[in-house]
């Protein structure tokens, strides 16, 4: 693949990276770092970082990095929409084909971002989703217990096959992911979204890792009784469900 073009340049990227984060000033440097070493003379990327309402310096600290990187962008909520909405802000704005997503806060290695881009690509037309699939979370007992239950549930109820949706690693065509139904919270729902629309998914296992710094600002959807609405609503959007016609223009 071609080397890194900037986003300066004009040149349209294959692939963009699209990181949620809201205040996470002391992890956005290294981060970057990892995303550059991860794919840089893999392919053509642009890293697109959604500063969702942050109140510390990690609007400050994106601007100063990209003086000196071309294809690195902001793009600033006025106030925190949450993580869906950042996450959508991202894929809307992103020029790449292909879009993977990360967590702002170094829990998720960049390492792996190659071997979603690389299943997407791989794929083609009948894959929509890579995933990633955490083992050895570095979570407190509690949250796991949590996650653990609200996972098992709704696999049960969606049937969607996958052990951990949380997971901020993800890969998946920017084409496939707008033609999706968009609520908060939809983050978490992407694999039975996914399936609905009639396309596979590829699973990868990676490794978690614990926060940098600060405090978690996103991940309370791990919570059973939170997303129990949002649980509702997708089991019927399933349902409702009918089969794409095969339409041809007559001439």
């Amino acid at each position: 693949m071609s080397e890194t073009l900037s986003a300066s340049e004009g040149a349209v990227p294959a692939v963009s990276i699209v990181v949620p984060v809201r205040n996470e000033a002391e992890n956005v440097a290294p981060l970057i770092a990892e995303i550059d070493a991860a794919l840089a003379g893999r392919w053509s990327y642009e890293i697109i970082y959604v500063n969702d309402g942050s109140t510390d310096a990690t609007g400050d600290r994106l601007l100063e990095l990209m003086k000196t990187r071309s294809n690195l962008r902001q793009i600033r909520h006025a106030q925190s929409c949450g993580q869906s909405s950042a996450v959508r802000t991202g894929v809307r704005a992103a020029r790449g084909e292909v879009v993977a997503t990360l967590d702002g806060d170094g829990q998720n290695d960049p390492a792996f971002l190659p071997s979603l881009i690389s299943a997407i690509e791989s794929g083609g037309s009948r894959v929509g989703l890579a995933a990633g699939q955490r083992v050895g979370r570095q979570d407190t007992g509690f949250k796991k217990f949590q996650s653990r239950a609200a996972n098992g549930i709704r696999n049960a109820i969606l049937k969607d096959g996958t052990r951990d949706t949380g997971c901020g690693l993800k890969g998946f065509r920017r084409d496939v992911f707008l033609a999706l139904p968009y609520f908060d919270g939809l983050h978490r729902f992407l694999p039975a979204l996914v399936r609905r629309e009639g396309f596979e998914i590829v699973y990868v296992d990676v490794k978690d890792r614990p926060r940098r710094s600060g405090v978690s600002n996103y991940g309370f959807f791990d919570r059973l009784w939170v997303g129990i609405m949002d649980l509702a609503g997708v089991w019927w959007l399933i349902r409702r469900k009918k089969a794409t016609p095969v339409a041809t223009e007559v001439k």
